[in-house]
């Protein structure tokens, strides 16, 4: 009987976490992208940050998951260390809400909220009402998987070995603790870890005391997943992380430390029997929410010391990230909120932009004085920006998938449009790289006069890519109009240029093999000019 009562409750488990999950979607779904809207006004308040941290906390229903998009952001250079430590800071207490509702224990009501839930999913057509349909069937999957775990895990006392009894651990607390924290690392969700726990606690299987070390073993877990988030981010999210797992370490010490104390503390301010499963679930809440708002009311004050502190005790810099052959904002894990998907795509699309901005750049440097070493480095960003042609496409395309909003969704192929058209322009530069490696390598000689005409060619089509990545930064109505004149001259210049080049063909003044070659940059440049006007009339498309 022992091992159908585990499977059963294993069941309920299940049912437990797939509620979640989807009063999770629901949620994210009728919320839209208000999150992106509240991120851009979230400048150097550390309130505003703390209080949209416990936002999207409560949003997703796992401060996990809050703080994995969260070290996104700062990958994606969206928010500073201040801010991040603000917003993770808050991420505790917007769990709080969960962990909150969850202790209602309102079971009874787990099968009318799934009928009600499904009504609604299935058999209503406006999307607003969809949407709460799920959230509202996935509070009954949720209480239902609840109510399935205590009702198994209570005959299973008399067989409980570790947690049920006492005397058996050496240190019970310390170890209920890194029990919390492993069991918060496995399930990456500190709401469902802590519903487990009451399940537990609610039961019997295990003492209030010992829950409550649990609950402060998920604070724990969250900065272990937080940091394992980390690796590979850039230096300035490694900061946040550092600190974000010092300050909860050193908060969940001192409580340990004052245990007794607080246990008092957190059950004078939770009325009921502690006999009854539904009191102990509310002292089981009220210990994470407790923790979380003195954690937050100390440390929070603190975080301007913490960012200023921060590159003395991690020093470093993310420049070199900054043309590193491989995507540095985007993040797989935050697929299942696509807005916060969408702002990392944006990041990656701008620093690739930048990164083709410099390799231009750079190439027409070498027009002046051309060095095989430096050539070869230019180069190499076209590699770069080919990656993040494969990475970022594959990213979007996955995103495509995920349900958006109309104007998120055109969204996509309009980036994928840009990416491509940046590609192209890479392209053309190294182009025009191997063809002065070949005028260097053959000895060939321009003459003056074509020699003047490819610079100023180059600088005009340089002011066309500056322009199309400032349009990819920064949307601006008049550019399009700058860039077609742009793009006329471009062709007028191409047009001269090659009857001036026949004129000096004919008169000897130009050898034919330094003919092609000189044609062929001209041909590359225009090539450069019409994928920067592409990328102008597409973002104007869609401005």
């Amino acid at each position: 009987m022992t091992i159908l009562y585990v499977l059963e409750a294993l069941g309920g488990l299940g049912l437990f976490v797939l509620g979640m999950k989807t009063m999770t979607e629901g949620l994210q779904k009728l919320a839209g992208d208000r999150f992106r809207r509240a991120l851009e006004k979230v400048a150097g308040n550390r309130l505003a940050a703390a209080l949209l941290g416990s936002s999207l906390s409560s949003l997703l229903q796992s401060s996990s998951a809050a703080c994995i998009i969260t070290i996104g952001f700062v990958n994606a250079g969206l928010i500073s260390l201040y801010q991040a430590l603000g917003i993770l800071l808050g991420t505790g207490i917007g769990t709080t809400v969960a962990v909150q509702f969850i202790a209602f224990k309102i079971t009874s009501f787990a099968l009318p909220a799934i009928f009600l839930g499904v009504g609604l999913r299935f058999f209503v057509r406006r999307r607003r009402w969809v949407n709460a349909g799920e959230l509202i069937l996935g509070a009954g999957l949720l209480f239902l998987g609840l109510r399935v775990m205590e009702a198994n895990l209570q005959p299973l006392q008399q067989n409980a070995i570790i947690l049920g009894h006492d005397t058996y651990l050496i240190s019970k607390h310390v170890t209920a603790v890194l029990f919390g924290a492993l069991l918060t690392f496995l399930v990456q969700s500190g709401s469902t870890a802590i519903g487990i726990v009451m399940a537990l606690a609610g039961s019997g299987l295990v003492s209030f005391e010992t829950g409550a070390a649990m609950v402060l073993g998920e604070l724990m877990g969250t900065s272990v997943i937080t940091a394992v988030a980390s690796i590979g981010g850039t230096l300035e999210a490694k900061r946040a992380v550092f600190f974000y797992f010092i300050i909860n370490i050193f908060a969940v010490t001192v409580v340990m430390i004052f245990f007794p104390a607080f246990i008092q503390l957190v059950t004078a301010l939770s009325p009921g029997d502690l006999s009854s499963s539904a009191a102990v679930s509310r002292v089981l809440a009220n210990t994470h929410t407790v923790f979380s708002i003195l954690s937050a009311f100390i440390f929070l004050p603190l975080i301007g010391f913490f960012a200023r502190s921060a590159p003395r005790l991690i020093p470093g810099s993310d420049r070199a990230s900054s043309v590193e052959a491989r995507t540095v904002f985007i993040d797989n894990r935050v697929m299942n909120t696509p807005p916060i998907a969408l702002l990392q795509a944006r990041s990656e699309l701008r620093r690739m932009a930048g990164i083709t901005r410099t390799m231009y750049a750079e190439m027409v440097g070498q027009f002046f004085r051309y060095d095989a070493k430096k050539s070869a480095a230019i180069a190499q960003k076209e590699n770069t920006v080919d990656i993040l042609q494969r990475d970022l496409s594959d990213f979007l395309v996955t995103l495509s998938r995920q349900p958006l909003p109309p104007e998120e969704s055109m969204e996509i192929p309009v980036m994928l449009q840009l990416i491509s058209e940046l590609e192209h322009v890479a392209d053309q530069s190294e182009a025009i790289l191997d063809y002065l490696r070949k005028k260097k390598e053959e000895k060939l000689l321009f003459s003056t006069a074509a020699m003047h005409e490819i610079r100023e060619l180059a600088r005009k089509a340089e002011e066309l890519v500056v322009l199309a990545v400032e349009i990819i930064e920064t949307p601006a109505t008049e550019a399009l109009e700058k860039g077609r004149g742009l793009r006329d001259e471009v062709a007028q210049m191409r047009e001269a240029m090659l009857n001036g080049h026949i004129k000096r063909l004919s008169t000897g003044k130009c050898t034919v093999r330094a003919g092609i070659i000189y044609a062929d940059m001209i041909s590359a440049f225009a090539k450069i000019a019409d994928s920067c006007l592409t990328i102008i009339e597409t973002r104007r498309e869609f401005t």
